[in-house]
């Protein structure tokens, strides 16, 4: 991995991280669904602009169902779920509940195949159930009233993209960037039945709305541009990094800009967290060795 590919990679990772402070800023305001169908619906208009530039068609008639279907598992289901935990969570605990999802994909992966899970992927899993258990148990967080549910909420959207990566495997290839675009919409017509059951419970700040347009710009239609490039410069095993990275994000904007207080807990948590997935994914980082320059060229 060259030094561009890095930056690509810690920018994504940074932007990622930063989506779960945007969301403890704005959903206890705007509700989980108007900030979500904001979200997507800013992220489709942006990444349509790109598309019109780059001259990248959606191709909707072809390919419809399967962007209501990837976007239900990998856009709109996830994203509301987290936003529902974020009005009771920090942003802290959320990344690092968001870091399991490769182990849900794992988990998914051996069920949709039918194989048994191999001995280091039940240890890979006791070790992720351990560190979320640590994280929520000491966390201030788990005394507030509806932490359970809230958690639950953002286990399951970690399950969620789970399946989402599962079924991206092995439904039909479509262009990357159509991809992104393509489940920006639908995602933005599945979020809008949620509207009545969420009403806001404010009116929005500038501070709430620059929140949401970050989340729409940045966080959905810009990282999922670095994203795919990544995957098309390094490959997606070394894309995956971006997993391990994100919660240090995370618990650092949550703390710097919004005084979360992170605790042994949250380390200790976290890291073990990060242990298992590794363990489920069976990542091990790999570099490249860089051959000698010749003499002369010294």
């Amino acid at each position: 991995m060259n030094i561009a590919n890095l930056l690509r990679l810690v920018a994504l990772a940074a932007i990622w991280g930063g989506s779960f402070l945007f969301m403890r800023i704005g959903a206890p305001v705007l509700g989980p669904a108007v900030l979500i169908e904001l979200r997507v619906l800013f992220a489709a208009l942006f990444l349509a602009a790109v598309g019109l530039v780059l001259g990248k068609k959606l191709q909707l008639r072809a390919h419809w169902k399967h962007y209501f279907i990837l976007g239900f598992f990998n856009s709109a289901l996830p994203f509301l779920l987290f936003a529902f935990g974020a009005r009771t969570l920090s942003a802290s605990v959320l990344s690092v509940l968001n870091a399991t999802a490769p182990m849900w994909g794992a988990l998914v992966g051996a069920a949709w195949s039918r194989q048994a899970i191999s001995l280091r992927t039940a240890l890979g899993l006791l070790l992720g159930t351990a560190g979320v258990a640590l994280l929520v148990g000491f966390d201030h967080v788990s005394s507030k009233p509806g932490a359970g549910i809230a958690v639950a909420a953002a286990l399951t959207a970690a399950l969620s993209y789970g399946i989402a990566s599962q079924y991206a495997r092995s439904a039909k290839s479509v262009e990357p960037f159509a991809n992104a675009h393509g489940t920006m919409w639908s995602s933005a017509v599945m979020v809008l039945p949620a509207l009545p059951f969420f009403p806001a419970s404010g009116a929005p700040t500038l501070g709430v709305m620059g929140a949401v347009l970050a989340l729409g710009v940045l966080c959905s239609g810009i990282a999922y541009i670095l994203y795919f490039r990544l995957i098309e410069e390094v490959g997606t095993t070394s894309a995956l990094t971006v997993t391990f990275l994100n919660p240090v994000f995370g618990i650092l904007w949550g703390a710097l800009f919004l005084g979360e207080v992170v605790g042994w807990y949250t380390i200790a948590g976290s890291a073990i967290v990060l242990v298992g997935t590794a363990l489920v994914t069976g990542f091990v980082p790999r570099f490249k060795r860089v051959a000698p320059l010749p003499a002369q060229s010294r």
